[in-house]
């Protein structure tokens, strides 16, 4: 992970940068020269997309040896970054990060708790790093001697926290990095054989280990078209494994959804989105690093639910394997809010206020949820809606004054019973919310 993308830095003189175009007809796939010009396929199903919709928060897991470092995952690796065209003379010299796997054994490692943790914060699918841009494996891949069962843990992690999530019933997805800074075959004249590796890693990942909801690629800038990954025989590959996998559209821009980093996405109800963002400053763990609040994330989280988007919250667990305590206590926050106040959030949809001055509006049913997050006055004031408001009430608590008007609608809230976090008022409508035009507040 990190922000921002950028577009190939490679001179189009630079015949050695040009190789992995060149070598696209000699892939022995399908793919051939169709490749080049092939429009991205058909993705998940819309029942599936709803389905991902109406789950709204998720939790991200950033973890590998670079713990031991306590600096940041991947990025804190000096040296060459073929796919960017970049090399990297600051931060923790490839020799010493390559080798930190020889030390990492989390002993304290619990995929059970890992599970109850993210359980206990109300969230409804998990995303782990199954290998970042570092090319470590935390699974027991046959095609890289660089993985955690080579570390003196010894064990499939991965496999241990599908067999847990499963086991509780919660959606599984893994992050998975295209480029490969560890691997001496990317963007090289070898690069079809890192190609044939990184499929089979792929592969491993939708067959070992059970049903996979969601495959999060991250190519996050550098070369990244359909051709360097060949999309065209990746993707029929991942379909066929795996028929209502969702994948982001961070690999060739192909995808079923984008993903804001590190920000609040804007009000988007036709393509869907997820924020990604950390609970931290870093993906992942750094020592004393500065935590969110409850606010922050309790408004982070309403915020995408109001622009209908999802939110997937990442934390970065310790070198011991445990996830640090003072993040696992403000994600049990964070659920305790989603306890009292969840159904303004779960199987909602972005609006049909858009975000405004007032803060952000959700809908399901025929109940429009307002969440006041940002207006001091006690008087609200909305743009009219096509609905009748038969009844306006806060959030688990008493009647809301509402004046509905041609010109618009006004809901009156003291400060005494306003919520710090977020105020929630409740609009019951006779008719369906989802029924109501977007209006821009």
């Amino acid at each position: 992970m990190k922000t921002g993308l950028s577009l190939p830095a490679y001179p189009l003189f630079r015949l050695d940068r040009l190789w992995p175009f060149l070598l696209i007809g000699l892939l022995g796939s399908f793919t051939a020269v169709t490749a080049l010009a092939a429009d991205a396929p058909a993705g998940a199903s819309p029942a599936v997309l709803e389905r991902w919709r109406d789950w709204r928060f998720g939790l991200f897991i950033h973890y590998d040896p670079s713990s031991l470092k306590g600096t940041e995952i991947s990025w804190s690796r000096a040296g060459e970054r073929r796919d960017r065209n970049e090399t990297i003379t600051s931060g923790v010299p490839a020799a010493e990060y390559d080798n930190l796997y020889r030390q990492f054994n989390p002993t304290k490692f619990s995929a059970p708790e890992w599970v109850a943790t993210a359980q206990a914060a109300g969230v409804n699918y998990l995303v782990f790093t199954a290998k970042h841009h570092d090319g470590f494996a935390m699974f027991d891949t046959a095609f890289s001697d660089y993985k955690i069962t080579r570390s003196p843990f010894g064990r499939d992690l991965t496999a241990e926290l599908a067999q847990a999530c499963h086991a509780a019933g919660l959606p599984l997805g893994f992050y998975y990095s295209p480029p490969d800074w560890h691997d001496a075959d990317m963007c090289t004249p070898n690069h079809a054989r890192y190609l044939a590796n990184m499929k089979g890693q792929v592969k491993e990942l939708l067959t070992h280990y059970g049903r996979v909801d969601v495959l999060w690629f991250d190519t996050d800038g550098g070369t990244n078209m359909p051709e360097t990954w060949d999309n065209a025989a990746l993707w029929p590959m991942i379909h066929a494994l795996q028929p209502e996998i969702l994948l982001t559209k961070r690999c060739g821009g192909w995808g079923d959804f984008d993903t804001p980093e590190q920000h609040v996405g804007g009000f988007n109800n036709t393509h869907p989105w997820e924020t990604c963002m950390t609970i931290c400053q870093q993906w992942s763990w750094k020592p004393d690093d500065r935590l969110k609040s409850l606010t922050e994330c309790v408004q982070t989280l309403v915020n995408c639910a109001g622009g209908d988007g999802n939110l997937l919250l990442n934390v970065g667990p310790m070198p011991d394997g445990r996830i640090e305590p003072r993040q696992a206590t403000r994600l049990r926050e964070l659920g305790a809010w989603l306890t009292k106040n969840g159904e303004s959030i779960y199987h909602t949809r972005g609006g049909p206020w858009q975000p405004g001055a007032y803060g952000v509006s959700t809908r399901k049913d025929k109940t429009i949820f307002v969440h006041l997050l940002k207006s001091s006055a006690d008087a609200v004031k909305l743009p009219a809606i096509s609905a009748k408001i038969l009844r306006a009430h806060l959030l688990g608590g008493g009647p809301v004054p509402v004046q509905q008007e041609a010109s618009g609608i006004t809901l009156t809230v003291p400060a005494a019973e306003r919520n710090a976090v977020d105020t929630i008022v409740a609009l019951e409508l006779d008719a369906p919310a989802s029924a109501v035009p977007v209006v821009k507040p």
